[in-house]
């Protein structure tokens, strides 16, 4: 199987147990977790060699996170360190009519601080064939935006394949620069790209022909369309565009769903009623393992590796924490239509 490099974030996440609110806890439940390396550790359960880089600090506290990456097998040769402090975010689970809540704390963490030159990518591509960012590295500061076109150039250079999950996050771009100054070049250097309507109009201005993308609790796949198209005629490299389809129906009941377009053709996966949602968390970044894992897969067949992401992902809303620890034959297992839950023996 080829190998994959995932670069980004990796956070403390701290969470009140059993659905608790943040003024009812007196404990939190420690689970590492950030949107690239939610998708090495994806890749790792489905038996994809993958390196994770990121900078982390040189404490227990970023000890603690690289054991994580290593217990998962995810490689770590590459991460460096260095910085003041491994970022956090505090996560109150919702359920029924009351959504989940997030509470940043990464100001000044140590990836905030990386800087152009901190990290040797000609090294980290050798013998890599995909690479995987997402539009929060960019976000956090200037350095972390400038490492990432460092790392998409030299991907681009060395025959790379390289992925985007544009994860467009409101409360993080905070160092005077907007997303439309930054994300153009990066996004021009990429063949995957996955995101939906708010990326594309936060990012790049781009609108849906049709505003109402939602109909009450559904999702109209064909109000997406214009969209994916407008991002592979604005971003000409890309080969394939893709958007993830979450119906809202309360914190505990999504229908989820998934469209790919290939420049010529729409795929459009089945729809899954995920009725007891455990944890929503990392949703989309199993999503990307998934399509990721598919597209290497089954290179041919573009509907498959779009199922195969689809079916990942919903499998992913049963798991507390921010990664995917479900198997490829797991996945599979529900792709074929079981979904009854019976236990294995």
């Amino acid at each position: 199987m080829k190998k994959v490099v995932t670069f980004g974030e990796i956070m403390l996440r701290l969470t009140p147990p059993g659905h608790k609110r943040f003024s009812q806890a007196s404990s939190f439940d420690v689970v590492y977790g950030g949107g690239e390396s939610n998708v090495a550790v994806s890749l790792a359960n489905y038996g994809v060699p993958v390196d994770f880089v990121t900078r982390l600090p040189n404490n227990d506290i970023g000890e603690c996170a690289l054991m994580e990456m290593r217990k998962r097998g995810v490689g770590v040769q590459h991460i460096i360190r260095g910085g003041e402090r491994l970022g956090i975010y505090f996560l109150e689970i919702g359920a029924v009519s009351r959504g989940s809540k997030v509470v940043y704390d990464r100001a000044h963490s140590s990836i905030s601080s990386i800087e152009k030159g901190m990290i040797d990518w000609d090294e980290v591509f050798k013998e890599a064939h995909w690479f995987h960012w997402t539009g929060i590295t960019p976000a956090l500061s200037q350095g972390a935006a400038d490492a990432c076109l460092e790392a998409i150039q030299a991907a681009n250079r060395l025959g790379v394949t390289v992925s985007t999950d544009l994860n467009y996050r409101k409360k993080l771009w905070k160092y005077g620069k907007k997303p439309g100054e930054i994300m153009p070049d990066l996004v021009a250097g990429c063949d995957v790209i996955l995101g939906n309507e708010e990326d594309a109009e936060k990012h790049f201005g781009l609108h849906p022909e049709s505003v109402d993308v939602t109909h009450g609790h559904s999702v109209d796949a064909s109000a997406y369309q214009s969209v994916m198209k407008q991002l592979m005629e604005r971003f000409p490299r890309a080969k394939k565009v893709i958007t993830t389809l979450r119906g809202s129906i309360s914190a505990s009941h999504n229908t989820w769903s998934g469209v790919l377009y290939d420049g010529q053709q729409f795929f459009e996966a089945p729809t899954y009623q995920i009725t007891h949602i455990v944890d929503r968390v990392g949703g989309g970044d199993s999503f990307m393992g998934g399509l990721i894992y598919g597209l290497l897969n089954y290179p041919n067949d573009d509907q498959q590796a779009l199922n195969f992401a689809v079916a990942a992902s919903c499998l992913k809303h049963t798991i507390y924490g921010d990664a995917n620890l479900a198997t490829a034959d797991e996945v599979e297992k529900l792709m074929s239509g079981d979904a009854s839950g019976r236990v294995s023996r």
